[in-house]
């Protein structure tokens, strides 16, 4: 059996709330990814995801912690064990990541062939004129046109589709072993997305990659994922090949998030909607967390559900997937 390129276990990472109260943000998930995989993770806002990214990187800052307890292990190291110069070795280099808004995250003072040639300098000691070059390359590779003189655009010169092909091309450098993209179409018109997905899939094919792809988007998922994630109040709900996932869904969330997707030629008078909101990360409720919004809770949904096994790798936190009594 294939070495997994990632594993996550029990992964707590932890804030401090107001009046002294804590905020699990991340409440013990663990997954794998495996070499050349993509592994979407799927929830609404305020489920855990995008902490789930930044802790993997070791980017969490106070008040912010990872419990101890906790495991990242990445090409068979523990990345929480690694001296900080050792982690900024591997941050950006061997895992990268493409953040959600790429305006906050790009220098407004830098042209953005100076920002991409930066990330060569710092991991591969290029020199200036070397580095430049290969941002320039690696510009024309996410699909730039004219990437020798769109290099010396500043920023706002570019559109939201382009900064975020700079964000790409920054990420892609050093040819990372993990790219972890972080909703990397939010904003973005639809074919604008496609291109950028497209773009995504093309690097990861040529340079063998794996990913792990953040969205709301179940589209995104079913297009490109191979496994996909379900996250519900700092918790994995659901977690299952993408196929099996989408023709077979068993926990109540990730069907309602799939009933709540509009589909061509349907004829509703209203678009589905699930009821409620996701809880705050400092007063999560006792039990199932799901259950205040469940059509299908019972009584048994007072006591906390563990991931219930249902298949080879299809796993479910639900009550109602757990094993018949002999």
């Amino acid at each position: 059996m294939t070495e997994p390129l990632l594993a996550v276990t029990d992964l707590r990472t932890t804030f401090r709330a107001a009046g002294g109260r804590r905020a699990r943000a991340v409440d013990g998930v663990s997954f794998t990814v495996a070499p050349e995989e993509t592994v979407g993770i799927v929830g609404e806002s305020g489920c855990g995801k995008s902490v789930t990214a930044l802790s993997i990187l070791r980017l969490i800052r106070a008040p912010g912690v990872i419990e101890a307890g906790s495991r990242i292990a990445f090409e068979s190291r523990d990345l929480l064990t690694l001296p900080e110069r050792e982690m900024r070795a591997i941050r950006g280099a061997r895992i990268a990541m493409v953040f959600q808004e790429p305006m906050t995250s790009l220098d407004p003072v830098l042209t953005i062939g100076a920002q991409v040639a930066e990330v060569a300098r710092v991991h591969a000691g290029a020199s200036k004129r070397a580095a430049w070059a290969q941002a320039v390359e690696a510009l024309q590779a996410v699909g730039f046109p004219d990437a020798a003189a769109r290099a010396r655009d500043y920023p706002h010169h570019l559109s939201g589709g382009m900064r975020q092909r700079a964000m790409i091309a920054m990420a892609i450098m050093m040819r990372p072993a993990l790219l972890i993209a972080d909703e990397p179409t939010t904003a973005l018109d639809v074919t604008t997305q496609a291109q950028i997905l497209g773009t995504l899939a093309a690097l990861q094919s040529s340079m063998r990659m794996s990913m792990l792809l953040i969205t709301h988007d179940l589209g995104i998922v079913a297009e490109r994922a191979q496994r996909v994630i379900v996250m519900y109040a700092g918790q994995i709900v659901e977690e299952a090949p993408v196929r099996e996932l989408f023709a077979a869904p068993r926990h109540p969330y990730t069907r309602a998030l799939l009933a709540a997707v509009p589909r061509l030629g349907a004829r509703r008078e209203r678009l589905e909607a699930i009821p409620g909101q996701v809880p705050s990360a400092d007063a999560w409720p006792d039990g199932c967390r799901f259950r205040a919004r469940c059509a299908q809770a019972f009584d048994r949904c007072d006591t906390a559900p563990p991931l219930y096994q249902i298949g080879d790798a299809h796993r479910s936190r639900c009550h109602l997937d757990a094993p018949a009594a002999p």
